[in-house]
């Protein structure tokens, strides 16, 4: 189809379905290549074309003075009758046609729109690439035609196929389709989509695919009944298409035929608006396929337009609008003179020319869903435009070499491919039309889906759409207007695995896709919260792009590895959050706590009650026999022994941990300085009983056991400040005794002040044991050296228990040790010195007379 012009546009559209070639003798001329089955949606994309420059040539604005005209060609949907039509329109060496009465020729063609297929466009651009012929396709999506080095002057208003593909992955994310079947064909379409599909898909995590399985060309019914088998037999429920209408209809013939329903079909731009499958019996199975489709546009006039086209009966199938009338004899089921043989003999009409396109129903017509027509309509007003701004360059300021200009007379493609990558204009329907370094247009797809209505019709409904902006595809979806093909109406699931519960993680299935695995629990002290899914093909590559995915879409997440619980957490019984660790000291409010404090108090109790004996009974011999101020101040002692046990219980905080062992090594060295005084001046007052003996009493008078007590007791002293000083204890949470709690103690913060400590109190221990040891027999009725023998014997024996009992206990029982320790120690003090005495005072008055304890000394004498 033809119209003459200053400037000459070509075309390439996918009139006809097929061709059939005619068998080859090279014996004689061969006949000329018949095309088949008649495209109405082809034809009316070159009609498109025809409207948009009988547009231009109408606009006064746009290229004034210049008329464009249109050389349109069938492709037939063949690759080598496309190509032969892209070289006829490049080199003017096509078949000569009339362009009006007295010209016979060819115009220049300096731009083509086209092709519709991603095979073809790859073969005739690359070609018109060669000589830079600038190439505007609407319908080829390939992704590899963004290669500027193989494809130079290669420009599409469609979106390439790589943001389509992301596009699909989004809406597999919205749902949650994790485990998904891909069909592609067998051609530059399908596989470079496949590749895209797969690449993408493992970057983002999205998914997994059960499947990938190619489409055959043609009829083959055992491929066809290969490929079904298995889509009925994965557990994938949404089924992914890159493919055309040709492949759909032979592919959905098997899954009818197999029965294969409950499957949620995703189709691409190539067949989501292919009335040929919207039929009622096809419905039960592809009803609520969810897909990409072209931007819908509106196009003012056009339906007027389509209206006004008639057939020329001058020149029929020779002049430039055959395809007019091919449409005709296909729209009105008639042939024009001469028809072929035995037409009318059938019972065949003959065209007219007359016939009324309003009293026939045709899809041509049908201007609602205008997509690669507004594709067309973009692709042939980028190409006005640029020839305008190239038009419109003043002389001396041009783009190209010596700052010339490109003028009407002297008209070069290469120069119109310079002015096409800066186009940059807006249609009547508000769509921003431009194109980026690789040729591509801005990308926006709406998404659609098929909606089985009632009377079994179909209805072909927007329910979304996706867009390219600064943040990445960004995504919107009506979800409340979405047809589901299923009985609970609402998305389906089509996941190998069930996404994994909080408190569990993902152990991938030996021999098994990623998506497909088991959830385990995790481990004591480990948490996940996540809840979703994510891929573990590439955990570097989801990490390195999380904050993209988060800000573009909902991303679901599932634990591949259980997270540790910060130092003071622990993981909840669920194992899905951490929870505060337990803290364990030894407490006023568990019984071991309350047991041990009743002890203490206890024994206070007990030394206060002995005190005020041996008070109110100072005047008894027994009591005066046996130094009484020594027995108070040691009686005193063993009261703070008791109290300073307190400190160990409850909470450590830093004034405790210091003053406990303080406390605790003040007290026990005043304790044992008192009983190794005692003991002493019991020797010194046996010694002085002996012949020459008197002078040993003057170093033990009252003032000098008062300050050998002080001076013992001042060195504890002394060490526990150097200890405090150098090296205080201080409270510490403990995490190595239990994993699940917090064992809260108090660090001895110096090993050697500790040691040093405990040593000095042996060391008074152990001298006053031999000195008690060795006054043991002497003569008494009364002798408290032995009572200070079997007291020291308790004491060293529960302090060197203590030790290795200290030291194997972890946490509050070190503490308990310690505790019990001082009370036992404490108590046999106690016991062993004061038990005997107070049963005499009390229990045998008659004894506690100086006559009783001095008869006794003489007879034993």
């Amino acid at each position: 189809m033809h119209k003459p012009g200053d400037v000459v546009l070509g075309g390439l559209f996918n009139i006809h379905y097929t061709s059939v070639f005619p068998e080859l003798s090279f014996t004689s001329e061969p006949n000329q290549r018949t095309c088949q089955r008649f495209v109405t949606a082809g034809f009316r994309y070159a009609m498109t074309m025809a409207f948009a420059i009988d547009e231009i040539n109408k606009n006064s604005h746009l290229l004034p003075n210049v008329t464009l005209g249109y050389s349109l060609y069938d492709n037939c949907g063949t690759l080598v009758i496309g190509f032969r039509a892209a070289l006829s329109l490049a080199s003017g060496r096509e078949e000569q046609f009339i362009l009006d009465d007295t010209c016979v020729g060819t115009p220049p063609v300096l731009g083509v729109v086209g092709d519709s297929s991603s095979t073809r466009s790859i073969a005739i651009s690359t070609v018109l690439g060669l000589y830079r012929v600038p190439m505007v396709s609407y319908f080829a999506t390939c992704s590899c035609l963004s290669d500027r080095q193989k494809f130079p002057s290669f420009f599409r208003t469609i979106p390439s196929d790589a943001f389509q593909v992301r596009a699909m992955i989004q809406i597999l994310r919205h749902f949650g389709w994790t485990w998904t079947g891909l069909l592609v064909s067998d051609d530059d379409y399908g596989l470079h989509a496949a590749h895209s599909f797969q690449s993408d898909m493992a970057q983002s995590g999205a998914g997994c695919l059960a499947y990938l399985e190619v489409l055959p060309w043609g009829n083959d019914p055992a491929g066809l009944r290969r490929i079904v088998d298995v889509m009925r037999k994965s557990t994938a429920r949404v089924v992914i298409v890159f493919a055309h209408e040709r492949h759909m209809i032979n592919l959905m013939e098997e899954v009818v035929r197999q029965n294969v329903t409950g499957l949620q079909w995703m189709a691409s731009e190539a067949w989501i608006a292919a009335t040929v499958l919207q039929i009622p019996q096809l419905m039960p199975y592809i009803g609520g396929t969810l897909g990409i489709a072209i931007r819908r546009g509106e196009i003012p006039g056009f339906r007027d337009f389509l209206f006004q086209i008639r057939p020329d009966l001058q020149h029929n199938n020779s002049y430039g609008n055959s395809m007019v009338n091919q449409f005709w004899e296909y729209t009105f089921q008639c042939r024009f003179a001469p028809p072929h043989a035995g037409w009318v003999e059938a019972g065949g009409s003959l065209c007219t020319g007359q016939e009324d396109l309003e009293n026939v129903e045709t899809e041509f017509l049908d201007i609602s869903n205008l997509r690669p027509e507004y594709n067309v309509y973009k692709a042939v007003y980028a190409l006005a435009y640029a020839l305008d701004d190239m038009l419109q360059c003043k002389p001396g300021g041009g783009p190209f070499s010596g700052n010339s200009c490109g003028t009407l007379q002297r008209l070069e493609s290469w120069q119109l491919v310079h002015y096409l990558e800066k186009v940059n204009f807006t249609t009547p329907f508000g769509d921003q039309v431009s194109f980026d370094e690789n040729g591509d247009a801005i990308p926006i797809y709406d998404v659609m889906n098929w909606l089985w209505l009632p009377d079994g019709r179909t209805n072909i409904q927007n329910v979304g759409e996706v867009k390219e902006s600064a943040k990445g595809e960004e995504l919107t979806l009506y979800e409340d207007k979405i047809f589901w093909n299923s009985e609970s109406k609402k998305a389906p699931k089509s996941v190998c695995s069930e996404s994994c519960p909080p408190g569990t993680r993902m152990a991938r299935k030996k021999g098994e896709s990623e998506c497909c695995f088991d959830c385990i629990s995790c481990s004591e002290g480990k948490i996940s919260n996540k809840t979703g899914w994510y891929s573990v093909l590439n955990r570097a590559v989801w990490r390195h792009n999380l904050s993209m995915y988060l800000n573009t879409f909902p991303v679901f997440l599932d634990s591949m590895e259980c997270t540790n619980c910060p130092e003071d957490f622990w993981s909840s019984p669920q194992r899905d959050h951490c929870v505060s660790k337990k803290t364990e000291f030894l407490s006023y409010h568990e019984p071991l706590g309350i047991c041990l404090t009743t002890i203490s108090l206890l024994g206070t109790f007990t030394c206060a009650v002995v005190l005020w004996i041996f008070i109110y009974y100072r005047n008894t011999p027994i009591v005066r026999a046996n130094n009484s101020e020594l027995s108070f101040q040691l009686l005193l002692s063993l009261k703070l022994c008791f109290l300073c046990s307190l400190l160990f219980i409850g909470r450590p905080r830093l004034w405790t941990c210091q003053l406990r062992h303080a406390a605790f090594g003040i007290s026990f060295v005043l304790c044992v300085s008192c009983i190794l005084v005692k003991t002493m001046v019991v020797l010194a007052v046996f010694k002085a009983s002996t012949p020459g003996g008197g002078a040993s009493l003057k170093w033990f008078g009252a003032v000098q056991q008062r300050g050998t007590v002080m001076v013992l007791t001042s060195i504890q002293a002394a060490i526990c400040t150097a200890w405090i000083v150098s090296a205080s204890p201080a409270p510490h949470k403990n995490t190595q005794y239990h994993n699940d709690k917090i064992a809260y103690e108090c660090v001895v913060g110096s090993t050697v002040g500790f040691a040093v400590l405990l040593g000095y109190i042996g060391l008074l221990a152990v001298l006053s044991f031999l000195l008690a040891f060795l006054a043991r027999n002497l003569p008494d009725n009364f002798n408290e050296a032995k009572l200070i023998t079997f007291s020291m014997l308790i004491f060293c024996a529960v302090w060197v228990a203590f030790v290795p009992a200290y030291v194997n206990s972890p946490g509050k029982y070190a503490d308990a040790v310690e505790v019990f320790a001082i009370l036992a120690s404490s108590f046999g003090l106690l016991l062993a010195l004061f038990g005997p005495k107070c049963y005499i005072i009390l229990l045998r008055p008659e004894r506690n007379t100086k006559k009783a304890i001095m008869g006794c000394s003489i007879t034993k004498t």
